[in-house]
Parts: structure tokens; sequence; C-alpha cells
């Protein structure tokens, strides 16, 4: 049963003897809260309790929808839960508690058992994304040989290396497959998903091999999939299996993986082209899918597919939007005012369309949740609220 938010006082309401919060703890507290509601929303009734700034959370393990629907309740989807992992070392790198990595580990666990004790699934990009959370485990455990930490080190390794063994081949350029059914069908985010493991494995253990497939699946995204002119993604490569790219599927998460691979390049580089492809992508993307700051619609009704997997896409561009500011504002802060003008617009709309007592999100963020609140959807607020507070807490720091 949700523990009623109602209930938990913000650590920094103001009061006559303070003053009034600043960005950075306004935006602090509201990722804890979107966080507790995810847990209170969401959680199943194993889960664990943990403390957090504004109250207590449920642990790992997390229904498909807000209310629960019977429908929905044998429905596994290892990827969305894959991000729920990252969401929550997102809420410990924040605060400093360590009561959010025990959710995210128990969540972590219950892929696998759900999984059937196994790490592997038929979809590549699905496991891609599984390895990267493995590896924000790894970065936030300890990492002394046998520990915690050193085991999360292991199953991405091993997820990358099925990877390769499995998908990788040289139908239509050397590249990642989508799914053991259709190993000549490649697409954004199998590739993405990889080339990002692939340079996070390459920092962390500097084997060549990482970064050789780092470089390898980025040069397939960006000499089949990306627009030259426009640095838009498209979709995928002999999905129909005629050879054909699918130009019209243009969604917010291919974006925001290709612009994520080329900051993990820049990153290692230094390579000024590299941002600017970055920020070219960006412009394009919030241009074309959000000109009205939101992201509306990416080729979807949602009346009709509210809350399937593009419920979490808008997220995961925002998580790699900050990265670019980021990179941008170590650089030089030139190009700086688009995106993070984009960013505060779209969540400042998001926020004050989250309402109290339970924060349940829209597929639009410009709209009131509906009556039935998929995992998806709402991990793509938590995600997308945990990167304002990244940005204001650096901003903050900048002063």
């Amino acid at each position: 049963m949700s523990t009623p938010m109602s209930s938990h006082t913000p650590s920094h309401t103001p009061s006559a003897e303070t003053s009034p919060p600043t960005a950075a703890e306004q935006w602090a507290d509201r990722a804890d809260l979107l966080q507790n509601a995810l847990s209170t929303e969401f959680g199943g009734r194993f889960g664990i309790l943990f403390g957090s700034r504004s109250g207590s959370h449920h642990g790992g393990r997390l229904r498909n929808t807000a209310p629960l629907r019977l429908s929905q309740v044998a429905a596994f989807n290892y990827w969305w839960l894959a991000h729920a992992v990252e969401v929550r070392v997102d809420a410990a790198e924040r605060s400093g508690s360590t009561g959010p990595l025990r959710a995210a580990q128990k969540t972590y666990a219950g892929i696998r058992s759900r999984n059937h004790g196994s790490l592997f699934n038929h979809y590549f990009d699905d496991m891609g994304w599984l390895g990267l959370a493995a590896l924000r485990l790894f970065d936030a455990l300890p990492t002394v040989a046998g520990e915690p930490g050193d085991r999360y080190l292991i199953d991405a390794q091993a997820l990358w290396l099925h990877l390769v063994d499995r998908g990788w081949n040289d139908a239509g350029g050397p590249s990642l497959a989508w799914r053991t059914q259709q190993l000549d069908y490649k697409n954004a985010p199998s590739n993405g998903a990889f080339a990002l493991l692939s340079a996070r494995l390459f920092r962390r253990t500097r084997q060549q091999r990482y970064l050789d497939y780092a470089e390898r699946a980025l040069h397939f995204l960006e000499t089949t999939l990306v627009d030259a002119d426009t640095g838009l993604v498209a979709d995928g490569l002999n999905r129909t299996g005629d050879h054909t790219l699918d130009l019209d599927w243009r969604f917010s998460y291919n974006q925001g993986l290709y612009i994520g691979a080329l900051i993990e390049a820049f990153d290692r580089t230094a390579e000024p082209a590299l941002i600017e492809r970055a920020l070219q992508t960006a412009r394009t993307t919030i241009g074309t899918l959000a000109p009205s700051g939101v992201f509306t619609g990416e080729n979807v009704s949602f009346d009709s597919h509210g809350g399937g997997d593009i419920g979490l896409f808008k997220g995961i561009f925002v998580r790699s939007l900050e990265r670019l500011i980021e990179a941008l504002a170590a650089v030089s802060g030139e190009g700086l005012r688009m995106p993070a003008g984009f960013l505060t617009v779209s969540t400042d709309l998001l926020w004050q369309n989250l309402t109290p007592p339970r924060f349940l999100a829209n597929d639009t963020w410009t709209t009131p949740a509906a009556p039935t609140t998929f995992l998806a959807t709402q991990l793509s607020a938590v995600l997308a609220v945990e990167a304002r507070a990244r940005f204001e807490a650096r901003v903050a720091d900048t002063r």
C-alpha cells in the first residue's frame, strides 16, 4: 500500500526564519519526491524501505503500472527496469545516501531473477542497457575484487562479450543486430547503447578491444543512420528485409544515444568537432520533435499507444542533453543557450503537471497524468528531473 506523499515534508520548506530554497535545493527536493513516487506508486509488496530527504521509499521491486492493472502483472520489461537501476544510482550520487543503492541492487537482482537467473535475452539493445546499468552500480559501490561492486563490472563485461559473440556481424556494415531473430536488421538503439557500453568499459579497464568496438559502432551510426546535413538519426536499416532506412521513425532516444556516444568520444579525444556534431543533433531534434518545448508524439498516437517503450524515450534524450550541456560548459560555453533553455522549459512544464500527492507523469509533459501511468512513462520523468537537479547543482557551483 502506498505511503501518503502528503505526510512528507521537503527538507527545504521555507519558513519565516529561513530564506527560500535555491534552484539547486528545490530541484533536489523535487527529484526526491519523484523517487519516492516511483517507489510508493510502483513498488511491489516485498520492497525494502530506505530513507531519503523527502521521506521513505519502498525498495527495488517495481510494478508495470500505477495503479496496478491485472493485465500487466506478468509483464516483464527488462530494459525499463535497467533504467530504474540507473535512476536510483542518480539519486544516490546526488544525495550521498546508500538507500537508493540498495534499491538499485534489488531491482538489478530482480531483473536477473525474473529472467530465469540469466543476464541474457533475445534483444541486443536490452542487454546493452543492462550493461550500462551494471557499470553505474560498479562505479557507485566498492570495487575491491570479490566485493559487491566488482561483480557488476564482471556482469557488464559478460553482457558485452555476449553482444559481440551473438549479435555483431557485417550485414549492412560492421555493426550490432537488434535481436537474435533478425541478425541483418541494424538499428540505432542497439548500436548506440553498445557504443556507450564499449566506451565506458574502455574507460574503466583500458582494454583496447572495448575502444575498437566503441569506434566501430559510432562509425556505423555516423555513416549509415545519421543524416550528415541535419544530424538526425534514423531508427534502423533493413527492418523489413528490403535494405531501406527507417527515415520516418524519428525517436528522441536515438538522438540521445548518438549524442551520448559523441560525448564519450569527446571525453577521450577532446576533438571539438565531436561536440559540434552532438550540438547539431540536439538542435535538430528539439526543432523537429519538440518545437513547443516538449516532445509530443514521436510518430505515435499516445491516445492508443500510451505507456509503451516510447514513454521512456524523452527521458533518455534529456539525460544525454544534460551531459552535452556539461561538456559545452567545460569547453567554452558556446552553444549553451538552446539546450539549456530546452532543459529548463521542458522540465518546468513536466513539473507543473505532476500533481501531488502522487506525482505521476503523462507521456506528454504538458498534460496531467492519465488514469493509468506506465512505469516507462514515470521513469522518463524521473530521468528528466534528476537531470535538471544535476544541471542546477552545477550552475550553483559556478556562482
